[in-house]
């Protein structure tokens, strides 16, 4: 990671080289030098005359490199992420209006953002200058909302730059995470992006954390991190303070999960970041605040970690509308709390109602979202393309542990209905 410099008078790794007698990039007569450039002196049309032509080989050679030639291998063998597919796209795939489609398969929040941040993005006056890179506002008011000091607080273009970043700065090449699937499938993905090895200790049949066998592989295995959801993505489980504190005391560092910890009726361990050295939160707006097409995230770190995050994160990452937004949706706490209770209310009336279905076992949920398996004999991928001709979306899932589960967003009650409905007319 040294700088080679071939001018020389660099403070890393170094060349010597005789000055030149022509500045090269220079300004006012100095020669310019970036730490990350190599610098090349220019050819004299002396030297110029002197370069050989290249034999017919070498023309060859390079004629025949492909782009993929400079990726690196191991992104060479990386499936991409597969996401969800927005209104738009859908709407020309189903040949409906936007509004006609029932969208229950990415655990948004229909209810949409407060009044305050529509004002706010229409009324926005310098989006033409880079955004804070601090996100300055955002961060003191999320202290004065969670509690913890805004230095603990780092912002970024949704918790999913936040998992990218923290692993950028812990995993080197190599290094091992561990997962407890099934659960949210970024972390793996992230893991094979940065080079890391991802060590798996499958959740019990109730989809409870394995603990006993999380300390086994922790000990065998060595990984540097866990990740961990609570409420749990896709079930909507939760971890006990009694299991968290058992994974605290073992010697990785614990990132907690908590995007969904607003539907869970129990307190955020944000304000626990001060007292374990080994722990990251992090949180999301895209669930609570309905700002997921916006993109922001942020988390608590102890200051010991934060300080190399804030080193390594891009600069602007957080838009200025998204920054505008996520400030001004903390202005109503009331709307953001209504529309929880709201959301709750349905949970609890859509499981209910899925519970009547004859070929559908739901799971409990603290989240906003219902998993639930698949039975008697049908097949859940070809449930979710049934439902999906009558304009209703549901998730299904690809991977083994959940080829035979679908999960179901909570909606509004007329979403519920809706779904309902299409169910009805399966059986």
């Amino acid at each position: 990671m040294g700088v080679i410099d071939l001018f020389g008078k660099s403070s890393s790794l170094c060349v010597e080289r005789p000055k030149p007698s022509i500045n090269c990039c220079s300004f006012e007569g100095k020669p310019r030098r970036s730490k990350s450039t190599f610098m090349v002196p220019p050819a004299s049309s002396s030297s110029a005359a002197a370069v050989p032509v290249k034999e017919d080989g070498q023309q060859e050679s390079v004629r025949s490199l492909t782009g993929d030639s400079f990726i690196r291998p191991h992104l060479r063998q990386l499936s991409a992420y597969q996401p969800i597919l927005p209104f738009e796209v859908l709407s020309t795939r189903l040949g409906r209006k936007p509004e006609d489609i029932v969208k229950l398969d990415a655990n948004e929040n229909p209810y949409g953002p407060p009044p305050e941040v529509f004002e706010a993005l229409g009324s926005m006056r310098f989006p033409y200058i880079y955004p804070d890179p601090e996100s300055r506002r955002l961060r003191a008011a999320l202290a004065e909302d969670s509690g913890v000091e805004a230095e603990h607080i780092l912002v970024g273009c949704g918790a999913d730059e936040l998992i990218d970043l923290i692993m950028r700065c812990v995993l080197e090449p190599g290094d091992k995470i561990l997962d407890c699937p099934p659960t949210f499938t970024m972390y793996e993905f992230d893991a094979a992006v940065n080079a890391a090895l991802v060590v798996k200790v499958p959740r019990n049949p109730d989809f409870s954390l394995d603990v006993k066998r999380i300390f086994e592989v922790v000990e065998q295995e060595k990984p540097k991190c866990i990740f961990l959801t609570s409420p749990n993505n896709p079930d909507g489980s939760i971890i006990d303070d009694e299991t968290l504190l058992k994974i605290l005391g073992l010697p990785v560092l614990v990132v907690l999960d908590e995007a969904y910890i607003e539907f869970a009726g129990i307190e955020s361990k944000m304000k626990w970041v001060k007292k374990y050295e080994n722990l990251i939160v992090l949180r999301t707006f895209s669930k609570r605040a309905a700002l997921a097409g916006l993109r922001v995230g942020y988390g608590a770190f102890p200051l010991s970690i934060i300080e190399f995050l804030w080193r390594a994160k891009q600069p602007y990452n957080v838009s200025v509308a998204a920054e505008l937004a996520a400030c001004a949706a903390l202005q109503n706490p009331v709307y953001l709390e209504n529309v929880k209770v709201a959301l709750v209310q349905e949970r609890e009336r859509l499981f209910k109602l899925l519970k009547e279905v004859p070929f559908l076992n739901p799971y409990p949920s603290y989240s906003n979202f219902i998993l639930c398996e698949v039975t008697s004999g049908r097949d859940a991928k070809k449930l979710k393309e049934d439902l999906a001709k009558t304009g209703v979306m549901i998730r299904h899932y690809s991977n083994k542990e959940l080829a035979g589960y679908v999960r179901v967003s909570v909606g509004k009650p007329e979403h519920t209905d809706a779904l309902m409905e299409s169910l009805k007319g399966l059986y």
